[in-house]
């Protein structure tokens, strides 16, 4: 059971409960309690966090006009938000940058999200690998960096980083932003120690980021620490946090050990990092929707895929149209990052896996149909031509009428809709880039 599940069962227990009183408060911080220890959230921070909910709720008086439940939530709500540390802003501005960590944070394929983030916003961008230690981090962040557009220098073979570092400021010195990944170990030792302080002396970043997996847990505050006290380091990158039940824990024991987090890690594709705000992140463990999120990933989706705006915006759906919308989903990561930013939280594993399995086959099964047949579903009524697609896309016969099957309970949502105003404005702003 994962933070949020967690949290979102011990506020459920609060439903049928008509007062606030002590009784109350301790059943549900029991709960509370459970739910952050399984989440690996330190020991000392629980006991003060559901403490410090216990003052609060005791304390105050009940407004008038909101359930007990209501009230606690957006008790617990603010403190956990205090809990996970203030939101981050980055400027956007002409600097360097030097990743470290511990080997497999993620610290590669941060540097190659953390360029693209910062090029999509208009900066020219370089990349300078100075992984002297493990022997696949050159071809990788040089692949990373084809893939985003992103200017790369690399010395392949050589072991002094303070030289790679001092060669690549030369060669990237037309970029306005520079990102220099290092070495990794399994411990923080005095070798690296030494050669992140020779990189830092060639390449005097503005900011030093460490970046930490979410499955460290609260070891990520003690790695916080250490790594500051070596070489001093102005902010945290929690990784995988789209797939830790762990993240509340890294995430609080950051805060605790007074560094702040800046971006996390919410999937494998390169523009799957996010700017941190712990208001998002725990509205996400509430189960509250995250619109302003979920408009962006849907349109950098669009964008991704290259569909034009009135495509989406058509009048008629048909295969061609479901097909487009299709592109546009493939594109947007697991589904279960896409349900939590509508608030649509539990669904069983199951069935988001299943929904994703259906996903790549009614793409496979549309792109085996002729043009005319994705124009006018009526044509694809016949044993013979839904044998024929079946055939074509390396899917079952039941994978084409599942399919027309979900396709006509589509069509029949959209009609009773589509001629709603209001609902087509609201459709229209949400899918349109801004």
């Amino acid at each position: 059971m994962d933070l949020g599940e967690g949290l979102r069962k011990a506020i459920a227990r609060l439903t049928g409960a008509t007062i606030i009183d002590a009784k109350t408060i301790r059943e549900f911080n029991k709960e509370l309690q459970k739910a952050l220890l399984s989440a690996d959230v330190e020991v000392g921070l629980v006991y003060a966090l559901t403490k410090k909910i216990e003052e609060i709720a005791l304390k105050e008086k009940l407004p008038e006009g909101v359930g007990p439940k209501e009230y606690i939530t957006n008790i617990v709500y603010e403190e956990l938000v205090r809990l996970m540390g203030d939101s981050y802003k980055p400027e956007i501005k002409p600097k360097k940058i030097l990743l470290v960590g511990m080997y497999g944070s993620g610290k590669t394929t941060t540097a190659a999200k953390l360029a693209k983030f910062y090029q999509d916003r208009g900066l020219s961008v370089g990349l300078i690998c100075c992984d002297v230690a493990r022997p696949a981090a050159y071809e990788q962040l040089e692949t990373l960096a084809a893939q985003a557009g992103i200017q790369f220098f690399g010395m392949k073979g050589e072991k002094d980083a303070s030289k790679i570092v001092r060669e690549g400021m030369k060669a990237l010195s037309s970029r306005k932003l520079i990102i220099c990944d290092s070495s990794g170990r399994s411990a923080l030792d005095e070798a690296l120690i030494i050669e992140l302080k020779g990189i830092s002396r060639e390449f005097f970043p503005e900011e030093k980021l460490l970046v930490i997996n979410a499955d460290t847990g609260q070891v990520a505050g003690r790695q916080a620490s250490e790594f500051n006290s070596a070489v001093g380091i102005t902010g945290v990158i929690v990784t995988k946090m789209d797939g830790s039940g762990r993240g509340g824990g890294a995430l609080s024991a950051v805060n605790a050990a007074k560094v702040r987090v800046t971006f996390v890690g919410v999937g494998e594709k390169l523009s799957a990092i996010e700017l941190y705000d712990s208001k998002k992140f725990v509205g996400r463990l509430l189960g509250v929707p995250d619109i302003e999120s979920l408009i962006k990933h849907v349109n950098d989706a669009i964008a991704e895929a290259r569909i034009k705006p009135e495509e989406i915006e058509s009048e008629e759906l048909n295969f061609e149209t479901f097909y487009t919308q299709l592109k546009a989903m493939s594109k947007m990561g697991p589904i279960k990052n896409t349900l939590g930013m509508m608030g649509v939280v539990d669904v069983p594993k199951e069935v988001v896996e299943q929904g994703e399995g259906k996903l790549g086959k009614y793409s496979a099964i549309i792109g085996s149909m002729t043009l005319e047949e994705r124009r006018d579903d009526r044509m694809v009524r016949s044993s013979d031509r839904i044998r024929r697609i079946a055939k074509g896309s390396g899917t079952e016969e039941k994978d084409v009428r599942s399919l027309l099957n979900d396709f006509n309970k589509m069509k029949k949502f959209y009609k009773m809709f589509k001629n709603d105003r209001n609902v087509k404005k609201n459709m229209t702003k949400f899918f349109s880039k801004k």
